[in-house]
Order: structure tokens, then sequence, then C-alpha cells
């Protein structure tokens, strides 16, 4: 029984690892940046969250969490106009190096706001656990695994069987390709990163209650959040999630069995797994080799 409840545990948590991978994988696969900046743009729209939630204007936590997620929206398309756009034409590293400047102005940004200090934010499920024979599952981590899995399904369709979708996908892999067919590069560009940032307050919102809410929380998640999206493959949503279940397993494995583990070496176990896995297949299980005719 402890071993199930480990694969469950673990399972859980990767979950939560995958969907903000799928939030990287989002802003790569539809404008072909790498957003080190992911993890601070959700904990921003879950002091947003926090903000109209009972805490804050009194509203109910499943309305706050949409609330939430229109900011979110609007913040990551604002971004993508305001700051990455003037860097459009910029090489990779360029832009890396734009995210990461992100990154530490919104932390600044939520400190002065909403203070270091943690806050409490709860949960849209219901607290405790379904005990299945000796085994646990939480209401709330299973809730958030069940909704995470969805709106993964979701861009899957989103990305492979819709107009739109196609379209931010061309628009990112071959801007001027995507112009002579008459698509907005532009506008592509900027609901890729409105929907990232949306997908990242609906992350936030499910991390805060089992960590408090904090202008840290998000930071040591990015780290597996990049992980999952780099073991699944970038331009893989469902191999981000894969990609965050399997760190997930093996954190809770590792540390469960391996005696000198325990909680300060899971990230570099999880690392250690990846290289093996990339080692094998460079672009990820379930990334897609990339093709340059010369």
């Amino acid at each position: 029984m402890l071993l199930l409840q480990r694969l469950v545990d673990g399972i859980q948590s990767g979950v939560l690892y995958g969907a903000l991978g799928m939030a990287v994988v989002l802003v790569y696969r539809s404008t072909g940046v790498l957003n080190f900046a992911a993890g601070e743009m959700a904990m921003l729209c879950t002091f947003v969250i926090w903000l109209f939630a009972a805490d804050g204007l009194g509203l109910p936590i499943v309305v706050a969490i949409l609330a939430g997620a229109m900011f979110g929206f609007a913040f990551g398309a604002g971004l993508e106009r305001i700051v990455m756009r003037p860097f459009a034409q910029a090489d990779h590293l360029r832009q890396a190096m734009v995210t990461t400047g992100l990154l530490l102005a919104i932390n600044a940004a939520a400190g002065y706001l909403f203070s270091l200090d943690a806050h409490r934010l709860d949960s849209p499920f219901p607290a405790g656990g379904l005990d299945l024979g000796g085994v646990v599952v939480s209401y709330r981590r299973a809730g958030a695994m069940l909704l995470l899995v969805g709106i993964a399904i979701a861009l899957r369709l989103v990305f492979t069987r819709t107009k739109l979708g196609l379209a931010m996908t061309g628009a990112a892999m071959n801007p001027a390709s995507a112009r002579m067919l008459g698509i907005n590069v532009p506008r592509m560009l900027m609901l890729g990163w409105g929907m990232a940032a949306m997908l990242g307050a609906i992350v936030g919102a499910m991390v805060a209650p089992e960590l408090f809410l904090s202008t840290t929380m998000m930071q040591a998640l990015l780290l597996y959040g990049f992980a999952a999206a780099v073991l699944g493959g970038l331009d893989s949503y469902e191999g981000a999630l894969v990609g965050g279940v399997a760190i997930g397993i093996i954190q809770s494995l590792a540390s469960g069995y391996v005696g000198f583990i325990g909680t300060q070496l899971q990230l570099a176990t999880a690392f250690a797994a990846i290289l093996a896995v990339l080692l094998i297949r460079p672009e990820g299980l379930f990334g897609r080799k990339q093709v340059e005719r010369v």
C-alpha cells in the first residue's frame, strides 16, 4: 500500500508540474519563445484571484478564479504587445533574456503590491480525501488533476483541429509564410501569450491552497515545469503533462525508497532522469524532430 500511496502522491504532484509545463509549451509553440517568466506571471495572476476572493472582494472562489483567468489573458497579451513585440526580430537568446527580466520585474512588483507575507487562498475543491483500501486520494489534488488534464485535452484539440490553433502554430514556425497566407502574425503571438497567462492563473489557483500564496511559491515549480516541458517535448502539451507526471513519480519514489536522497536531492534526481531520456531522444518523449531544407 505504501508503494501505491507514493505513486498516487507522485501523480498528483506531477500533474501540477505538467500544467505549468503546458504554459511554457503554449508560449513556445505559439511564439517560438522560451518564457522564463511563466511562473511569476502565474503567481501575479494568483494574487489577483486572491484579491477577488473571500480575503479581498468577497467573491466565491470559482468566480474569483474565472476573473483571475480573464485578467491573466489581458496581462499576458499586454506583455506581448508592450514588452515582447519590440524584440520580435531578435534572436532566441535575447528574447530569453527579456523574459528573464520580466521574471525579476514581476516578482518585485508583486512584492511591492502584495507584500512578502504568505496569504491563504481557498481551493475550489473540498478538503479531505477518499480512502481507497489504505490509499488516500486528496479531493483537492484529484480535482485539480482532472481539471488540468481536461485543459490539456482541450489545448490539444484547439491546436490540431481548429483554424485558430493551426494559425497560431504557423505564425510561430514560419511567420513569413503565415503572412503570405493572410494570417495576422502579431495577433496570433499576442493570443499565445494571453492563453499561457490564463493557464498560469488556473495553475496558480490549484497550487496556492497547497503551498500558501506568496511571491516565491512558483519559483521551484517553474524548474519542474520547464523540466516537464523539455522531457515531454517543447511542442507537445500531452508530452508536458506526461513529463510532469513522470517527474512527480520519480521524486516520490526516490525520496521514499532511496535513503540519502530525502527532500534536498529530489530536484537533482528528477533532472538526472531527464538527462538519461534526452541522451536517447533529444527531442523529448513526444516532441517532433525538426527537419530543415538546405
